[in-house]
């Protein structure tokens, strides 16, 4: 087993309950973990024998850009994505992070993580 960890993508999007969020926007940071067997591809050196990390990245962007009250409901997005699109991903855990939230304090990030496996 292997893992593939794509840090601090970083990206603006519009999630939120309250309506200035659906209209002003956010700076939001995505990591996601995913596991998988990499014993093959670390042995062939080919691009389709492995899990590719840029598609990961394109899911994430697609679902972040996707407006979602709550951030549980595009981690949910993107893990399904994931297991749907990428065979070889056996489990994935995501952390979605809205920076500086608006609720009324000093807070740097509020995350919600949430894991999915086969």
């Amino acid at each position: 087993m292997g893992v593939i960890k794509l840090n601090n993508i970083k990206v603006f999007s519009y999630h939120g309950c309250l309506d200035e969020e659906s209209k002003i926007g956010s700076d939001y940071r995505v990591d996601l973990k995913v596991h998988g067997d990499l014993s093959h591809s670390a042995k062939t050196d080919k691009l389709s024998d492995t899990i590719d990390y840029v598609h990961l990245n394109k899911i994430v962007k697609e679902e972040m850009a996707i407006r979602s009250k709550l951030l549980e409901t595009v981690a949910e997005r993107i893990l399904k994505r994931i297991m749907d699109e990428l065979i070889m991903v056996q489990k994935a855990k995501v952390d979605v992070s809205k920076i500086n939230p608006p609720i009324g304090g000093n807070v740097a990030m509020v995350t919600v993580s949430r894991t999915k496996s086969r």
